[in-house]
């Protein structure tokens, strides 16, 4: 077997290995019944996101739009007079009518419905992830404690000295602009994205070094990208604000699995076997920090200032 296919065959193992940990979620019943806290918690993210939030968005395609239509005709048939159906102004002034009572119904409603549900979402995952850990700490379950065996000389050079750039989202929506292959780039780096905020809440409450995080999340990228996968399979199909409600009210659930996940010890059992330690490092990240990297050049007090701080 060729070095492609052998490398080929170990990234689909360790992808199957994180889309199983992924799908592992008899560990959110099991943190729901040891701690009411997280329990309530978890249940607010679904009332807020998937009640309210989808909610409301079913509610105005099955029933308001269909009203407005109704009230506000779009096809000549449905008018009582052939006269004004044949002049076309009736038309034009019902499309106008509609178009703006459908923007004012997003402006007052379902804008600041988003706004208001990615804060306190953000709050309560927080406080999911953080019940999440005492119960395992009360359990005296293993924490994460990622492997340091595997360096770099990037790790080694301090190429990640300070938090991720933020940028993540920029390369998924730069990355649909290329053809053919864009959205399929775009799925991955959303996989990957996910998987990283899924885990990286476990991490920084078990005080793991940023450098350490992204070494371990670079190295075994084959096996975030099939825990991310979920998340994105979830919202792949569905537009923008309906994509946000189903991942808004899914992802506290990924962030169970990952905190009751044993990452460490799965990729190790698997990679232990592999003669050269299996598929090596991926720079994900280097793109994102190359980027932030040029920005910052032109704000060089910044720069000064996250540089005291790294």
């Amino acid at each position: 077997m060729d070095a492609f296919s052998l490398n080929a065959r170990q990234s689909a193992i360790l992808w199957l290995a994180g889309f199983r940990e992924a799908c592992s979620l008899h560990r959110v019943f099991i943190f729901c019944f040891s701690s009411k806290a997280l329990a309530i918690r978890t249940g607010q993210c679904f009332m807020l996101n998937g009640l309210i939030f989808l909610g409301s968005l079913f509610m105005f395609n099955s029933v308001v739009i269909p009203t407005l239509l109704w009230i506000l005709p779009s096809e000549c048939g449905q008018f009582g007079s052939e006269h004004l159906c044949q002049s076309g102004t009736a038309l034009a002034l019902y499309s106008f009518t509609r178009h703006v009572l459908v923007e004012l119904f997003y402006l007052f409603w379902f804008y600041p419905l988003y706004g208001f549900s990615i804060i306190l979402s953000n709050m309560w995952y927080n406080n999911i992830a953080r019940h999440a850990f005492e119960v395992l700490k009360s359990k005296g379950l293993h924490l994460a404690k990622v492997p340091a065996e595997r360096s770099s000389s990037d790790n080694q050079n301090g190429m990640y000295s300070s938090r991720p750039s933020g940028l993540e989202g920029f390369q998924v929506v730069a990355a649909l602009l290329i053809p053919y292959i864009g959205t399929g780039i775009s799925c991955l780096l959303n996989a990957w994205m996910y998987a990283y905020y899924c885990f990286e809440y476990k991490w920084n409450l078990s005080e793991l070094s940023l450098d350490r995080r992204l070494e371990f999340f670079e190295t075994n990228w084959a096996f975030f990208a099939g825990f991310g996968s979920p998340c994105v399979l979830a919202v792949c199909f569905f537009s923008r604000l309906v994509s946000y409600g189903v991942m808004a009210m899914l992802f506290p659930l990924f962030v169970l699995t990952a905190a009751g996940s044993q990452a460490e010890q799965v990729i190790d059992f698997i990679r232990r076997d592999w003669s050269g330690g299996g598929p090596g490092k991926f720079p994900i990240f280097y793109a994102a920090d190359t980027l932030s990297m040029l920005v910052l050049r032109f704000f060089p007090n910044v720069r000064r200032d996250s540089d005291q701080f790294s």
